[in-house]
């Protein structure tokens, strides 16, 4: 997409946009970088440098930025115009500071890190250097999959920038592709916190739903929670609370109770996770008034009692 009808659709001036062609370095050259990497590349920026420390990461540097040397973290910056900083979250702050120390950072350079846990402060001592720093986060899950690239298409950047400096971090999430949205550095914990709730979670959640029904004899567990779980996806995102069903928003205490009991004798490793789940639920639902109090009142004393059985067997 030419630069000036990216900056049209983010109602940008063009002198508010990034420049139209920047030497890119990326450090942390693994499933995030290199796919940002690569969009940055496509957008008509030069990717000159990249770091990586393990087999992995220079594997898929080779495949996503083919000819891009890999270089300490000191020489990609000192390469770069922009510096891409797509490390561990707590491998960040060190790094950042580090660099500071050395001196490679330098008044000019534009830096972004692609951590969901972190704002601006972290990136302070590359600011204090004349670093433009910026945080872009994809909410988006890579795993290292050839479709990671396809998944950046669209994808929303939680984006945290100086007022002044926004135009710019809203003109690179447009040319990498995503949609921008602003969370201020206060909120950027809770906005991580929610993502992770959301995402991580749910994986494990499936995670455990399908090991269930393994052990309840069934062959193919995806074919059975495809649809189940595809539908409640849409219900809880289109409806929220409203779309709850199941034995927690019908008050069934005796089947909740039943549940607990063969997960007790069957698979007692996942009897927390089923009373802590149930247990929000049943709040969420009391909240919603989708279940009145004395509807309620017996499902937590239930799961209380629960949880106390499983918390003092495990000591």
């Amino acid at each position: 997409m030419p630069a000036a009808r990216r900056n049209s659709r983010a109602g940008l001036p063009p002198a508010a946009a990034a420049p139209a062609r920047l030497r890119v370095g990326v450090i942390g050259a693994g499933r995030v970088g290199s796919v940002l990497g690569a969009a940055l590349t496509a957008a008509g920026h030069d990717v000159v440098a990249a770091s990586g420390l393990s087999t992995a990461s220079a594997e898929r540097a080779a495949r996503s930025l083919p000819g891009v040397p890999l270089v300490p973290a000191d020489e990609v910056v000192a390469a770069s115009d922009l510096v891409v900083l797509a490390v561990p979250d707590d491998i960040l702050g060190g790094l950042v500071s580090g660099l500071a120390e050395t001196g490679a950072w330098r008044p000019g350079q534009l830096a972004f890190h692609t951590s969901g846990a972190h704002g601006l402060a972290v990136l302070a001592p590359a600011e204090q250097a004349g670093v433009l720093p910026l945080a872009l986060h994809p909410a988006m899950t890579f795993s290292g999959a050839p479709e990671d690239a396809d998944r950046l298409v669209g994808a929303p950047f939680g984006v945290t920038s100086r007022p002044e400096y926004r135009a710019v971090a809203e003109t690179l999430v447009l040319e990498m592709g995503g949609e921008p949205f602003f969370v201020a550095e206060e909120d950027r914990r809770l906005y991580h916190a929610a993502l992770v709730t959301g995402a991580n979670h749910l994986v494990t959640l499936v995670a455990e739903a399908a090991d269930l029904l393994r052990t309840a004899g069934v062959g193919d567990p995806a074919r059975v929670l495809g649809p189940l779980l595809t539908a409640a996806l849409d219900n809880g995102l289109r409806r929220g609370d409203r779309g709850l069903t199941g034995p927690v928003s019908r008050g069934d205490v005796g089947t909740v109770r039943d549940h607990l009991e063969t997960l007790a004798e069957r698979a007692p490793d996942a009897v927390g996770a089923y009373v802590a789940m149930a247990r929000r639920t049943t709040e969420r639902a009391l909240a919603a008034g989708r279940l009145k109090r004395h509807e309620g009142a017996p499902l937590l004393d239930l799961l209380q009692t629960a949880h106390d059985e499983d918390t003092a067997g495990s000591r």
